[in-house]
């Protein structure tokens, strides 16, 4: 935008991408502190105070007269966005039945599209005034947008009735529920009495901080460290597949795919973001239909399709900025990731990683991975201009090699809790846990047994091979969510 650099100047590709990611590194840590926070001031405190941070910080963006209090700006933005961001999904699982939390929970990324798809169009209609008013004007609205969600924090919205009933006030837990018009059978009884005898937290924000290292210890301890490694594990290769590089990014990758004028990217982003805005909302309404495990799985195998093909087009100097139908295959390949991704992977990963997270370490859990997320969010914004400018495809197989990956591990590893009680996930990942290592330690002794059995034994007039019955007679345990189910090894053999 020739508003921006007629006060900043021009920016390189390493400057632009450090300004592009300054939000992101201070949310990242203030993020490993937002769960216990959330632990003792409650989850709307911590939510409205997340967001008041977040209206003062875009408030000095859009007056900053100097790129130091621009960066400023965007730091306190990000504190702000690390204390609410996570808290924020925590809550919605908290006060949602077990039959709508999916699509609940789901509206986060819908409100998200939307206001993304506002931005790109609020951009595009600013970039003809000829003043810095272009560019300070979207950032003044961001202000507005942040303090309403701090005022409404503040006055209208209820506590979550599970931190109500784990700080032992079950009669306004039971308040809340019933301003929520949740059925007796649908809040969770078990959970609540669960909740009811936790340990007592502190209560001040001095113990807090003196609280935190336990903290962090429960979140480590033996009982809840998978769940918590594969919630940072999923929600830090879920940026790393590169969405943010194309969000933030997308007018240049669009310039760079062939639309030269700023307009006519700008005009591309926001035809992006309004696919993606009506795409998300059928599928944040049938997130609870469809699943966390299929959506996962098969929204994972187009990402990868997508990335690794614009990859290839660029690799292989088939993309011309002036003609031919390469660039117009990569515009499009683009917005089918964009809408893709939207619709499944950033509904279903954050829910997953929420609902998979004991009760009593949920909120510092959702903290870390979302620890883990902002830092990862910050090194796919600070890398991706710079990648671009050296390499217009080694971006892409970057993002494509990351997508691959977790596949491979959502296939092991996340099993399905679409419609179960927040304990009730607890069981089944346990199940799925036990299913995983016993195929995983199958699949060793069969890679031994071939290994050790690949060159036959010839005797005069037969060859003797040596069976996986004859090494192997342990019955294999194949545990399925709806049951255990065994059969004998010696049927897995062909004779």
């Amino acid at each position: 935008m020739p508003q921006f650099t007629a006060v900043f100047g021009p920016l390189s590709a390493t400057l632009h991408g450090l300004i592009v990611s300054s939000i992101l590194l201070p949310a990242a840590t203030v993020a490993l502190l937002s769960g216990s926070v959330a632990e003792v001031l409650g989850r709307k405190l911590t939510i409205g105070y997340g967001a008041l941070a977040f209206a003062v910080g875009a408030a000095l963006e859009a007056g900053a007269t100097s790129l130091t209090i621009l960066i400023c700006g965007r730091v306190i933005v990000g504190v702000g966005e690390g204390l609410f961001l996570s808290t924020l999904v925590v809550y919605i699982c908290e006060i949602s039945p077990p039959s709508r939390r999916g699509v609940l929970a789901s509206l986060v990324q819908g409100l998200i599209t939307v206001g993304l798809c506002l931005g790109y169009f609020l951009a595009y209609g600013t970039i003809r005034i000829s003043s810095s008013l272009a560019w300070r004007l979207p950032l003044a609205i961001q202000a507005i947008v942040a303090l309403a969600l701090a005022i409404a924090c503040f006055t209208y919205l209820p506590e979550s009735p599970r931190w109500l009933t784990s700080r032992g006030r079950q009669a306004d837990a039971t308040a809340v529920w019933d301003a929520l018009d949740v059925s007796s059978a649908e809040r969770e009884k078990e959970s609540l009495e669960q909740a009811r005898n936790q340990p007592t937290l502190p209560t001040t924000l001095t113990g807090h901080f003196r609280h935190q290292f336990s903290q962090l210890r429960l979140v480590f301890h033996k009982t809840s460290r998978q769940q918590l490694l594969l919630g940072m594990f999923l929600m830090s290769f879920q940026q790393l597949s590169g969405i943010d590089g194309i969000f933030y990014y997308s007018p240049l990758l669009f310039r760079q795919a062939g639309l030269s004028s700023s307009t006519a990217s700008f005009l591309a982003s926001g035809v992006s973001a309004l696919i993606i805005m009506l795409t998300t909302i059928p599928a944040f309404l049938l997130s609870d239909k469809i699943g966390r495990r299929p959506s996962t799985l098969y929204g994972g195998i187009v990402l990868f399709a997508c990335m690794s093909l614009i990859g290839s087009l660029y690799a292989s100097n088939a993309v011309h900025a002036g003609d031919g139908a390469a660039r117009w295959v990569v515009i499009v390949t683009l917005y089918i990731y964009s809408v893709m991704y939207c619709s499944t992977w950033a509904l279903g990963i954050k829910i997953f990683v929420t609902e998979i997270q004991p009760l009593e370490t949920r909120a510092a859990a959702a903290g870390v991975a979302q620890a883990a997320n902002g830092f990862m969010n910050f090194f796919v914004a600070f890398i991706t201009p710079v990648l671009l400018a050296h390499s217009s495809f080694g971006a892409y197989f970057l993002f494509a090699g990351a997508i691959f990956t977790t596949l491979i591990v959502c296939v092991v590893a996340m099993p399905e809790t679409r419609g179960k009680d927040l304990e009730e996930v607890q069981l089944v990942l346990r199940q799925h846990q036990a299913s995983s290592s016993r195929l995983w330690r199958l699949c060793l002794r069969i890679g031994r047994w071939l290994g050790n059995n690949h060159n036959c034994e010839v005797t005069t007039g037969r060859t003797t091979m040596v069976t996986l019955e004859e090494v192997d007679h342990e019955t294999i345990e194949l545990a399925a969510l709806d049951g255990v189910r065994s059969q004998p090894a010696s049927r897995l053999v062909a004779e």
